[in-house]
């Protein structure tokens, strides 16, 4: 069996070259706090109810936080119109967005503070883009979160009180290109394929 160093969002997001001009899309500021959040996945049938309990928590102490604005990634309409109704002053006031169409995930990634998701390839995408990413997924932890958990490129919630605790609300400081550069990954398949091609 074939390995490679890292996961494979390493591979794809090694290459990314954020796109200028993303935030004014989605009518954000440069100077706000940029926080994207992806609720927890309630019709899925790893679902957790532990992570619903994280995500309302979470809604809490974001909506103290002066400065913040919000990019909340529904799963689906029925979801969005839940939180809208849930949280209408964030909506009314422009602390919360939901973007009204797909939007491109490694850039929206890239050009938040940091992410808080209730688990999937978005807290893995940042982890390669070496964005602060928080997980609030509260079913059986795959083998790739508990990597990068040891490995420190991502945050596992499990209790509410580590919402207070844990999360850095911080603006970061981007590089022009992503702080993480893993190509080891990508450089190991290539081997790879060489090899058995020269084979």
């Amino acid at each position: 069996m074939l390995t490679y160093p890292g996961i494979k969002e390493d591979v794809y997001a090694t290459n990314f070259k954020p796109r200028s001009g993303f935030r004014a899309e989605l009518g954000l500021r440069e100077d706000d706090l940029v926080v994207t959040i992806r609720p927890p996945a309630t019709e899925a049938h790893y679902h957790a109810p532990e992570s619903d309990r994280l995500f309302e928590e979470l809604m809490l102490v974001v909506s103290e936080i002066p400065g913040i604005r919000i990019v909340m990634l529904p799963r689906n309409a029925r979801q969005a119109e839940t939180i809208c109704n849930s949280y209408p002053r964030m909506s009314h006031d422009g602390k919360m967005i939901i973007p009204s169409q797909a939007v491109d995930g490694l850039n929206l990634v890239w050009y938040s503070d940091l992410v808080i998701s209730g688990g999937g390839t978005m807290n893995r995408e940042a982890a390669a883009l070496g964005v602060p990413v928080y997980s609030i997924f509260r079913g059986k932890i795959g083998a790739v979160d508990q990597h990068l958990a040891r490995e420190g490129r991502l945050q596992l919630i499990v209790d509410p009180s580590e919402l207070r605790t844990k999360l850095k609300f911080i603006r970061r400081i981007r590089p022009y290109q992503s702080a993480r550069r893993n190509s080891d990954a990508l450089q190991a398949i290539v081997s790879h394929l060489v090899s058995i091609v020269d084979r």
